[in-house]
């Protein structure tokens, strides 16, 4: 059998999973299902929109299931009737076990990370908020537990010191969907060998990648400068790393870094009411370059400067 004949099920809803859809389309696989999220009402006119996935699968006239509950007896019905060899998994909920254990060659997922480290729901954040050089795209066997299931294959993506969780989301979900195809392949023809999340790393020593929080946004000045600066970077575009001016919810989803011995307390801040607001912290100088205040549109520090606004000028 060639990994042209396998039978695959994908599931997935947001954009970052219609890379992996689109590699396994043009790689001639047979994708007899595609399992998204049912339309949902959004916008002003709260018009039912389609998932990114779902829009992708009607354009290219592949067989849709959108499943209100994964456990309900007539979608299961269906599922079972497509007769899958395999399901892979990109960006879509969790699974229960009588849907992933359901073909014979199991599901696999694509996570945004070197598995075992940063399992979770927000791989890519955590991995720039704590200041790594490297993270990867990682193909794995479903199991019980999330995100610890057996390694299949894993490709390693440098992160560059400025670059933010949108820039590494965009690069990661083209690497993940060429790893996703190299996986299919490898094991339609039995070149892959399963690895235990066990047998790569001490459990004691992974890092983990929980859901954002709103308290995790608030930036706290009186950590470093690389701090900061991270988690600014960390949650650009969304949800964005906040601080308040005069009480105004104020977002920073840019800045640069000044190492110097601060002349203001940590927190509070300078500005020549042209150029710069840069912000204190316990070695140094965040300047903000992209910035948002409550109720206004996202812009750069000079044109937020030229409105001379109240938060800073009042």
């Amino acid at each position: 059998m060639t990994y042209k004949d396998l039978r695959i099920i994908f599931m997935g809803t947001p954009e970052f999973a219609v890379a992996s859809l689109d590699a396994l389309v043009n790689a001639g696989c047979n994708i007899v299902g595609v399992i998204t999220a049912p339309d949902k009402p959004a916008g002003r006119g709260m018009k039912l929109q389609e998932s990114a996935v779902k829009q992708y699968a009607v354009e290219k006239g592949l067989h849709i299931l959108q499943p209100e509950k994964l456990k309900n007896p007539q979608f299961l019905e269906e599922l079972t009737s497509l007769k899958a060899d395999i399901q892979v998994v990109v960006a879509f909920r969790m699974l229960p076990e009588v849907v992933w254990d359901m073909p014979p060659m199991g599901t696999i997922n694509v996570h945004g990370s070197l598995l075992p480290h940063y399992r979770g729901a927000a791989p890519i954040n955590w991995a720039i908020i704590n200041g790594e050089k490297e993270t990867g795209v990682t193909t794995f066997k479903l199991k019980h537990e999330i995100d610890t299931g057996d390694l299949l294959l894993q490709e390693r993506i440098p992160i560059g010191e400025d670059e933010t969780a949108g820039e590494l989301h965009d690069k990661m979900k083209e690497k993940g969907a060429q790893l996703l195809v190299k996986t299919i392949q490898g094991l339609a023809d039995d070149s892959i060998q399963e690895t235990p999340q066990s047998a790569v790393i001490n459990e004691l020593k992974v890092k983990h990648a929980p859901k954002i929080f709103t308290e995790t946004c608030k930036i706290d000045w009186s950590k470093s400068v690389n701090e900061v600066h991270n988690l600014i970077r960390g949650l650009s575009p969304y949800p964005g790393a906040f601080t308040h001016l005069n009480e105004k919810l104020f977002k920073i989803y840019k800045s640069e870094k000044e190492f110097a011995t601060p002349s203001i307390t940590a927190g509070q801040y300078e500005t020549d009411r042209k150029k710069y607001l840069k912000f204190a912290c316990t070695d140094g100088y965040i300047y903000a370059k992209e910035i948002q205040t409550e109720g206004k549109k996202r812009m750069g520090i000079e044109e937020f400067l030229r409105g001379r606004p109240a938060v800073l000028f009042s």
